[in-house]
């Protein structure tokens, strides 16, 4: 099932993403929310005429670097032994169609197309064989990155944690089992030309891995999100560009780079 977050007419509520074709894609709201118990109402809306949010609102965001070797490589970076972790804020967080805002205190901006985790359930020191069962399910990120800053202040916070930072979207397919999600397609396009192309199964740290390590030191909550790192082909952003993450088997994330106000 594709889960959905969405307003329409002022009002924010979840739906189930339901047909096949793009212009024809409905939602069927549901009652509740999806991390507790709910049922779908049979009130359905036209997709083109609801605004998509942020599929979740996180807690928080953590995420992996150099998680792909070609990636790292390309960066002039080792290849780390362990699962090497960071956060983006909240804040960072914005959906499908909403501005990427090119920070002011950066001249180089990067994409950085990835899987994203969502946690279904509050969980700590999940042994590998549940992770499957903390998992709600996948969507799309891109762990846009001032690559500049990244390179010069040794905390990513800034780097990696301003706000529009972290595109998420455009919904939560909730339909994939770990060994589906540990081989899937990540591409990416700048304006239509494609810029990152991989597998999920390329990852050097595998989704259980990382589970494993982040809740051996956290409590995950519904909602939380990790990031799980990006294959090789990351690169320069400019205003006005059209940035768009494609996860095979999920969607496509589309956000658009706007001069920060």
């Amino acid at each position: 099932m594709r889960i959905a977050r969405f307003s329409i007419d002022g009002n924010v509520a979840f739906g189930a993403v339901e047909g096949d074709k793009p212009d024809e894609l409905v939602l069927d709201i549901i009652k509740g929310i999806p991390f507790a118990e709910h049922e779908l109402s049979g009130t359905k809306v036209p997709l083109s005429k609801v605004r998509l949010l942020p599929p979740v609102l996180p807690n928080k965001v953590v995420a992996f670097g150099r998680n792909y070797a070609e990636h790292a490589r390309e960066l002039g970076n080792e290849v780390p032994d362990a699962p090497f972790a960071f956060f983006k804020p909240s804040t960072s967080v914005i959906g499908p169609g909403d501005a990427i805002q090119y920070p002011s205190f950066s001249a180089d901006l990067h994409h950085e197309a990835e899987l994203a985790v969502v946690i279904g359930r509050m969980c700590r020191e999940v042994p590998r064989e549940r992770v499957q069962d903390v998992i709600f399910g996948y969507t799309c990120a891109n762990d846009v990155t001032a690559r500049d800053v990244q390179k010069r202040e040794k905390q990513w916070a800034r780097a990696k944690g301003f706000d529009t930072s972290c595109p998420l979207g455009p919904w939560v397919e909730t339909g994939l089992d770990l060994a589906r999600a540990s081989d899937l397609t990540v591409q990416l396009t700048v304006n239509g030309e494609q810029r990152q192309l991989g597998r999920t199964s390329e990852m050097i740290h595998s989704i259980e891995d990382l589970i494993v390590n982040i809740t051996e030191a956290m409590t995950l909550l519904p909602g939380d999100v990790v990031l799980t790192g990006t294959p090789a082909g990351v690169g320069p952003l400019t205003v006005g560009d059209e940035v768009a993450v494609t996860i095979e088997g999920i969607g496509t994330l589309t956000n658009k780079v706007v001069k920060r106000g």
